[in-house]
């Protein structure tokens, strides 16, 4: 199982980004997917996830600004980020559940399988 995520960068503030995961050597429809980051001296936090069902779920703080999807075509999970804020600041990684999951679920201990991390800065 392979996970790779692109897409990060600096932006400034109020700008967007689209972060992609590509997964190979997995079903990854079947299976809960999950977006995750991480700020220096702070713990990794679940940022958005989409269940085996399709349903998703982010947290607050990023809510009406995030949008996790899967792609049609490939085994490519997005997310896309608009409006960033300089606390969005972080390595994000992307990761799978390795079980069929009927909720999204944000969970560190959840999930199995993650990628290397690609890193956004927010900063004028």
């Amino acid at each position: 199982v392979q996970l790779v995520e692109s897409g990060g960068g600096l932006v400034q503030p109020g700008g967007s980004l689209r972060l992609s995961c590509v997964v190979s050597g997995y079903t990854y429809s079947k299976h809960c997917m999950g977006w995750f980051r991480q700020a220096p001296g702070k713990e990794r936090e679940g940022v958005a996830s989409i269940s085996s069902e399709g349903s998703t779920s982010v947290i607050d703080s990023v809510k009406g600004r995030f949008t996790i999807s899967k792609g049609n075509a490939k085994n490519t999970l997005y997310l896309q980020m608009n409006s960033l804020k300089p606390e969005d600041t972080a390595m994000y990684y992307c990761a799978a559940s390795g079980r069929y999951c009927y909720r999204p679920r944000l969970g560190v201990a959840e999930y199995n399988y993650w990628g290397q991390g690609t890193q956004v800065t927010v900063s004028s």
